[in-house]
């Protein structure tokens, strides 16, 4: 029991600060800032379901993608390490990522910028996705499984949460708070990098000394 209770905080923690609501939050309150406040929040009721589908999609396909394009569990796991690191490197610097839309762009995203760019690539960007692939492939029981999908529904409805929030949260925190909390994020994700990389290099090292032996 206590070791699924610390692979459900690895796991919750590995995914709130790759999808990082507080790096969403300036972006999707200038995408809704010409929408009421019932209209924002079933944009993000929306954006936040197909997060969810999205990740849980992905952790169950991402097997199939490994075999059908001849790619090893290991070979993404140091590619997913080097996506975390070059995150975390910016969050660190409490860069937060931009999406420029023009105005014309704005209207045109105005009826479904739940799905595109909420939803994908804001909430669950690259480093989230290889994230559930790799998780999953790492959840080698049911129980490994279910917190596994459990921890993925409490940070996105946590995310949910946090960006209902955003304009208050914001002014509470100001700038300042903003910067301090990207950067601990930021220093999560490198951890996070770093244990991935090492872990997908170490089998492809031992594999290459026993085949020069």
């Amino acid at each position: 029991m206590n070791e699924l209770i610390t692979t459900g905080i690895l796991y919750f923690t590995s995914f709130i600060s790759l999808i990082n609501p507080f790096s969403i939050m300036p972006v999707y309150m200038a995408m809704t800032r010409d929408l009421n406040k019932d209209d924002a929040k079933r944009t993000l009721r929306k954006a936040s379901i197909v997060a969810f589908s999205t990740l849980i999609l992905f952790a169950f396909t991402g097997q199939l993608m490994f075999k059908l394009f001849g790619i090893s569990v290991n070979s993404f796991r140091i590619v997913g390490g080097i996506i975390f690191f070059l995150m975390g490197m910016d969050m660190l610097q409490a860069r937060l990522v931009k999406v420029k839309l023009n105005e014309s762009e704005v209207r045109s995203y105005v009826n479904d910028i739940s799905i595109t760019p909420l939803a994908i690539p804001l909430i669950t960007g690259p480093g989230a996705i290889t994230n559930s692939i790799v998780l999953m492939e790492d959840s080698n029981t049911l129980e490994l499984k279910i917190v596994l999908f459990t921890a993925i529904f409490l940070v996105i409805l946590l995310n949910f949460i946090i960006l209902s929030s955003s304009s208050k949260i914001l002014r509470i925190i100001g700038d300042t708070g903003k910067n301090v909390m990207m950067r601990l994020m930021g220093l999560i994700v490198m951890v996070i990098a770093v244990e991935f990389f090492f872990s997908g290099l170490k089998p492809i090292i031992i594999d290459i000394a026993k085949m020069i032996k």
